[in-house]
């Protein structure tokens, strides 16, 4: 069932939830966790999610709206998620020395390689929808 055939109640209560569209978007997470597990994949399920919200959204069946509020929250609130693995390192000392060295060196480089790939499919989707709007 996609979101436009609920009924008008239950999508403008989507689209003013801000609770239920992160519950949606955690559900979404969580299926692709299970069917990554499931299938074996050496995937981390947070990316299959991505991925089928990218169909989602690419197809129709879901709006932008449906789960702007909630995204925004989300991003917005990330760096808590952060906070346990600063935590981290005052019951491992050992990420100060040269093994800590060497693991900032590889989240430096994987930070910069996701940065580089978020903005060139961010690119690449804003000019898609430019052509799409064209037409």
């Amino acid at each position: 069932m996609t979101i436009q055939r609920l009924p008008l109640r239950a999508r403008a209560l989507l689209r003013h939830s801000r609770l239920l569209q992160i519950g949606l978007l955690m559900s979404v997470w969580w299926l692709a966790e299970s069917l990554r597990h499931w299938l074996g994949l050496p995937v981390p399920g947070s990316v299959l999610g991505l991925g089928a919200m990218l169909v989602l959204l690419l197809t129709r069946l879901v709006r932008v709206e449906s789960f702007r509020q909630g995204a925004r929250w989300l991003l917005g609130e990330m760096l808590l998620f952060f906070v346990p693995a600063a935590m981290a390192l005052l019951d491992h000392p050992e990420f100060l020395s040269v093994t800590g060295l060497k693991l900032l060196a590889v989240v430096a480089v994987g930070t910069l390689l996701v940065m580089g790939t978020t903005a060139l499919s961010v690119e690449a989707c804003y000019l898609w929808t430019r052509r799409q709007a064209a037409r």
